[in-house]
């Protein structure tokens, strides 16, 4: 049996409907029973609980072979990284005492550095904090950016006729589908095979600058001339503060991608076939030009 927490979301759905599909006991874990209808609709085994509370995720855990485990999104915290540490704290507590043997965890580019990287801090911390349980073979994913982050520029481009974000225009960063990111967990889960305490960093298909990008996306929706601008910091804040973030999550995005320009975020990691992910960002552009002509 595996238990995939952040079942509804644009990983831990891809991991559970494919565990589902190959024929395995799959349980999932949330607070809503309305959002997991569609999972238990495929077979999936639902326990209502909160991801804070360790002793709920004990019993969510107990009799699992292996466990996809992440921080789920919670954008309104008024401290994330807090939010952050409560989270792994309760996580950490249930691995532990629950008997899992196998877990495989969402964290990201950036994880590996011991500096404060604003909204990856926590992800940093629950590395750590995994690596200390002892009989447990843990694998930590470290994705780069989000692709589908990138629809966070729709309203700035319909708004501005720009594409904007504090990140230098000319940095290279490697970008990756979040499809993929499941179809590689769900692959190493399916497998098993990997023991002791590691990470694997996924880099997506290559490395693009936002200047790149920008040519990319604005040729699929019909912008040939649409262009990429340095915004402020403050900005992108403000922006974020009114979808709904706090300033504290708002400020700590911005952190990220601070540290982001000064090209220290993907330290140690390696670009080989294994990191290597097939979706490119031309792939990604039609999804995309979908979603910004609803």
């Amino acid at each position: 049996m595996y238990v995939v927490i952040g079942a509804t979301g644009n990983t831990g759905k891809i991991v559970a409907e494919s565990l589902l599909a190959e024929g395995k006991k799959v349980r999932i874990t949330g607070r809503s029973a309305e959002k997991a209808q569609e999972l238990v609709g495929k077979g999936a085994d639902f326990l209502q609980g909160d991801v804070k509370d360790a002793a709920f995720l004990q019993q969510a855990f107990t009799g699992a072979e292996a466990v996809y485990a992440l921080i789920p999104p919670s954008y309104g915290e008024s401290d994330f990284y807090a939010y952050q540490q409560v989270v792994v704290d309760a996580l950490a507590a249930a691995i532990e005492k629950s008997g899992v043997k196998y877990v495989v965890t969402l964290s990201s580019l950036g994880a590996q550095l011991n500096e404060d990287t604003g909204v990856v801090y926590g992800l940093h911390y629950m590395e750590q904090e995994f690596n200390k349980i002892d009989g447990v073979n843990i694998l930590h994913l470290r994705p780069s950016f989000f692709m589908e982050n990138l629809f966070g520029q729709i309203p700035v481009i319909k708004g501005n006729g720009v594409m904007g974000s504090p990140t230098k225009a000319d940095l290279r960063v490697p970008m990756i589908a979040t499809k993929d990111i499941g179809a590689y967990a769900v692959k190493r889960l399916g497998a098993l095979d990997f023991s002791g305490k590691s990470a694997q960093y996924l880099l997506g298909e290559r490395d693009l600058t936002y200047n790149e990008i920008a040519k990319i996306i604005g040729a699929a929706i019909g912008k040939s001339d649409l262009v990429y601008v340095e915004f402020p910091p403050e900005g992108m804040i403000q922006a974020m503060m009114g979808m709904g973030a706090s300033e504290n999550m708002a400020q700590r995005m911005v952190k990220l991608l601070e540290v982001a320009n000064t090209g220290r975020l993907g330290e140690g990691a390696v670009r080989d076939a294994e990191s290597t992910t097939p979706t490119s960002i031309e792939d990604f552009a039609h999804t995309f030009a979908y979603v910004y002509n609803m």
